[in-house]
């Protein structure tokens, strides 16, 4: 075999198998989110802060794009999201969930994501891998019909 291509240990794991339920992970999500401020008046708060703030990332996770996908993917997985949320009016309607998402402290919001996120990581024993993409300019070419070249860059966190 010729030098530099030896069969390598591998650094990842070929095997996953959660040491962590979904209750456990519910529980904690809700510990994690629960200290984001209400930005609502106590008048208008008709959904709990930590529902919407639950649906959308587990929406966005799915692939939501926008305020209608999120409401969407909450009224397909009502009866799933019932199980683990109080939801005591229903899915939010994407108006209350960009109204509240304008008005919370997006750096609060990001430390609770952090923090969530990383205790997910240190119970289920993963690696994060960040990832990057850039788009470089100039590199289509129309007559063609050659889309621009991109640059895809993931490193372990």
């Amino acid at each position: 075999m010729p030098t530099g291509f030896e069969k390598k240990k591998s650094k990842t794991k070929t095997s996953f198998a959660p040491s962590i339920d979904s209750k456990d992970i519910t529980n904690k999500f809700q510990e994690y989110f629960a200290k984001v401020k209400d930005p609502r008046v106590e008048r208008t708060r008709w959904h709990l802060l930590t529902d919407i703030i639950t649906i959308a990332i587990l929406a966005v996770i799915a692939g939501a794009q926008g305020w209608e996908d999120i409401e969407e993917y909450g009224l397909n997985k009502k009866e799933w999201l019932e199980t683990f949320l109080e939801l005591p009016f229903g899915i939010p309607s994407p108006d209350t969930f960009r109204r509240v998402f304008e008005k919370i402290n997006p750096k609060e919001f990001e430390e609770c994501f952090r923090l969530w996120v990383q205790s997910l990581v240190e119970k289920l024993g993963v690696e994060v891998v960040a990832i990057d993409g850039k788009a470089h300019k100039g590199s289509y070419d129309r007559a063609s019909g050659l889309k621009a070249l991109h640059t895809v860059s993931a490193r372990p966190t």
